[in-house]
């Protein structure tokens, strides 16, 4: 691998701090995707990493045309980017329920989807439905161990299954099991566990007629790939970063997107104070929040909302506006705290990219 693979030709043109698509890595982490996964078809991969509607239309050109979605303005951009069918695995509770219809009318050629793990939910769905006159795609969304959303595969998901099928203006696609409890580094163990978790949500589905079924994240792709019964969601995968890549070397993805910062001042003889605070990489893990690729060993000692200090003997190689470059721990919130990325192609800074579904509306 190139060891200045990160670099860019043009980067003074560049304002940071940036957020920097790699678009050959990109390519080549949606190849491996689809070997992983033996056929596109196979694929509903999550936009909640790149909200972009470019990254939807080259999936689509390689044979992905289905994918889930976190949001209703995720949903619209994916959409509009002509996915086949797009399902927001998220609650759909208050008015987005209207607004998913409402991108239905709007997008015909789209067939959408949504998760119900409540009766109540379910109905105000149905009725939705039948307001709009749109026939919905409904999936159960089980409960396989992460106590987030879904019911626990059993009488009562069976309960809520039938309740589907029989809500005038719903169509009972399937079942829907997020496994992202399931992230243990070592392999034989993650595999123990993805098992386990999926033993009743199988009984259930053989149960129910051997529906259709999604599984699985990032993490356990390679895993749920070996099975050719269900579709697979993977999300990180397209763009990766160092938590993902420190804790599954096993999966073959590699990082395509860095954060460009500058130095911006030295406040110590081992201090460097550099443009990527909290509103430009995601501050929810501990640090380090960033991998700085120039100075891996850099220990974060101050992070407020637009300053990063770090400490690092060499802070006296490096002169105010200095690039240095960094892989985010967490990429997708990453992603979101930015309006635009820069694409790089050949090494050279190409266009941008703007990322409108960071927003909670696009139009509807």
């Amino acid at each position: 691998m190139n060891a200045t693979w990160f670099r860019v030709a043009n980067e003074a043109e560049i304002a940071s701090p940036a957020l920097l698509l790699f678009s050959e890595r990109i390519d080549e982490n949606l190849r491996k995707m689809i070997a992983i996964a033996g056929h596109p078809a196979r694929l509903r991969p999550h936009v909640k990493t790149h909200k972009l509607a470019p990254l939807v239309e080259r999936q689509v050109a390689l044979g992905i045309v289905k994918f889930k979605c976190a949001t209703i303005a995720e949903a619209e951009m994916t959409a509009a980017a002509g996915a086949h069918e797009v399902l927001l695995a998220y609650p759909c509770v208050g008015p987005n329920a209207a607004r998913l219809f409402a991108l239905a009318q709007k997008f015909p050629a789209t067939r959408f989807a949504a998760v119900a793990d409540d009766p109540g939910a379910t109905r105000a769905l149905g009725e939705a439905a039948m307001h709009a006159g749109v026939k919905l795609d409904v999936f159960l969304d089980l409960d396989c161990g992460m106590h987030r959303t879904g019911v626990e595969p059993g009488p009562r998901a069976i309960e809520l299954w039938r309740a589907i099928t029989q809500t005038p203006g719903l169509r009972a696609a399937g079942l829907h099991a997020y496994d992202g409890h399931i992230h243990d580094p070592d392999l034989d163990t993650r595999r123990a566990q993805c098992d386990a978790a999926f033993a009743p949500v199988l009984d259930l589905r053989h149960f129910l007629g051997d529906v259709p079924l999604i599984a699985g994240g990032s993490p356990t792709f390679s895993l749920h790939a070996e099975y050719a019964d269900r579709e697979l969601s993977p999300g990180t995968t397209v763009l990766w970063d160092f938590s993902y890549a420190d804790k599954f070397p096993e999966l073959p993805f590699q990082p395509a997107a860095v954060l460009l910062t500058r130095v911006v001042s030295r406040p110590g003889p081992d201090r460097l104070c550099l443009d990527l605070g909290y509103k430009a990489v995601a501050s929810e893990n501990p640090h380090p929040r960033v991998r700085l690729l120039e100075l891996p060993d850099a220990t974060a000692v101050m992070h407020s909302e637009e300053h990063l200090v770090i400490e690092t003997p060499r802070a006296g190689e490096f002169a105010i506006g200095d690039c240095l470059h960094g892989i985010p721990r967490h990429v997708c919130p990453t992603v979101a705290l930015f309006s635009e990325a820069t694409v790089v192609r050949g090494r050279k800074a190409a266009e941008t990219w703007p990322i409108p579904a960071r927003a909670r509306r696009i139009t509807i």
